[in-house]
């Protein structure tokens, strides 16, 4: 069921889903939508890794806790007032950079979780803005009246290939390592976060997905989805199925967020 926040002059509404799929046995995916302020969040835990259920698991408590121990902090006022769009800028940095050393030293100390790691998109709503915060190959889109934009930029192998040179859609399609992330939580010490901010419209419509949903199901089929079903609880079960239709070869994850008047 939908749950909405108000902020500001604008109510924010959120649904989501998440669902196996239909080759893998464990859900490593960890969706959450958002119970006491504006916040969501989407990991893909690393598939070819150790505990990748727990690592994503792992990079969304920790943001989740992060954000709730620094809500009301007072804006720094020294030696500089930071502007409130610094303020949650860093703060969205911050907490995920904090979930990578977590997970990264929960690995060191547990053979079991060796290795383990995690993609993360997070999006926090304040003050007229978006906030994502992403790491990895899952994505954020928005969709704006009937355009659906990709707002993320996949940190793996094959969009390095697509840099350096073009590549047909076929030469896509039989790409030999799609799944190949290239930043992750928990792999590194450190970890660089892309964080981007805008100011967001009434009728915005954003999704966070898996890869498990936007390698399987065509840009103009996601498009296609919020354009034609309202209902954010209806369309994230939507993409999920068709994800599964397509052969659900992944964990799927869905995560719906709309800017309705208040």
């Amino acid at each position: 069921m939908s749950i909405s926040f108000l902020v500001g002059n604008w109510r924010i509404r959120f649904s989501g889903k998440t669902d196996v799929g239909k080759v893998r046995a464990l859900n490593e995916d960890t969706l959450h939508v958002p119970t006491d302020m504006p916040l969501v969040v989407v990991a893909d835990g690393m598939g070819g890794h150790a505990a990748g259920d727990v690592a994503s698991r792992l990079a969304v408590d920790t943001i989740l806790a992060y954000f709730d121990e620094t809500a009301g902090e007072p804006v720094p006022t020294w030696p500089l007032r930071l502007p409130q769009l610094q303020v949650e800028r860093d703060r969205m940095a911050t907490a995920i950079k904090l979930a990578n050393v977590q997970i990264h030293e929960a690995g060191k100390k547990e053979d079991g979780k060796k290795g383990m790691g995690t993609t993360v998109d997070a999006m926090y709503f304040a003050q007229g803005r978006y906030y994502i915060g992403h790491v990895g190959d899952s994505r954020v889109y928005r969709l704006r009246g009937d355009r659906l934009t990709l707002l993320t930029e996949d940190h793996s192998l094959l969009n390095d290939y697509r840099r350096m040179k073009e590549m047909t859609p076929e030469e896509v399609r039989a790409f030999p390592h799609k799944n190949v992330v290239v930043r992750a939580l928990g792999l590194a010490e450190s970890v660089y976060v892309d964080v981007y901010v805008d100011q967001f419209e009434e009728g915005d419509l954003f999704l966070l997905c898996s890869d498990g949903l936007s390698d399987m199901v065509e840009d103009a089929t996601i498009r296609d989805v919020l354009v034609g079903e309202r209902n954010l609880d209806k369309a994230a079960a939507r993409l999920v199925e068709a994800a599964n239709d397509a052969g659900g070869k992944d964990n799927i994850t869905a995560a719906l967020a709309r800017v309705e008047a208040s």
